[in-house]
């Protein structure tokens, strides 16, 4: 048993390496695509509220798999062929974003509105309102579910294996093809996940803790 964990772990390091990329790719594009559209769901006109919330309804409502799959097999239809590794990506990242329009819908709509009207009284621009007003308040709001979603992420991006792309999981059953050992490097493989998230899960108690509200 030792042998063959030995043997798979020069590969499972390169399936966790892409596993790793896919999952910082799809936070980051969801992060900034999800504030740009929470932002115009809460504050844009009434056809872009509308716009926003269709997506983000829709989406949420598509299972991931179901998603990756119409992305790759369904974009080339339209004369849109994306290599796996990238149709991948823009599929998960489609999910993530629409959740992080929630997280940030919920986290700005806490926000008393009465801290926007003072703002606006002292003369203070959109923008400004939002930089220095409300995104400083809304973040504290905003961070526990989305780590969350950053964990939800990584336990996702293992539904690329399905598309040939070379992760963690992918890498994993190569490994058990050659070796026709499964429980063992199931077992090491679900542990690697549990570190990485619990090494998330850390981080996100002490960013909550870092930020957290003053209470008297």
């Amino acid at each position: 048993m030792i042998g063959q964990i030995a043997y798979a772990l020069p590969f499972l390091a390169q399936g966790l390496a892409l596993t790793l990329w896919v999952s910082l790719l799809v936070v980051v594009f969801s992060l900034i695509a999800g504030v740009i559209m929470g932002v115009g769901l809460v504050y844009g006109p009434v056809p872009l509220r509308w716009a926003v919330r269709i997506f983000s309804d829709t989406i949420r409502g598509i299972p991931i798999l179901v998603l990756i799959f119409f992305v790759y097999y369904g974009l080339p239809a339209v004369g849109l062929h994306l290599p796996s590794f990238w149709a991948a990506v823009l599929a998960l990242t489609l999910f993530k974003t629409a959740q992080v329009i929630e997280y940030l819908r919920g986290a700005v709509g806490s926000i008393p509105k009465g801290q926007s009207e003072a703002a606006m009284a002292i003369g203070l621009t959109f923008r400004q309102r939002l930089a220095y007003v409300i995104f400083p308040q809304a973040f504290r709001r905003f961070l526990p579910p989305w780590i969350n979603g950053v964990t939800d992420a990584v336990k996702g991006s293992a539904l690329v294996s399905l598309l040939g792309i070379t992760d963690l999981m992918q890498a994993i059953n190569q490994v058990i093809g050659r070796t026709y050992e499964a429980m063992p490097l199931y077992i090491l493989g679900a542990l690697i996940y549990f570190a990485v998230n619990y090494a998330l899960s850390l981080a996100s108690r002490r960013l909550e803790k870092r930020f957290s509200f003053i209470r008297e």
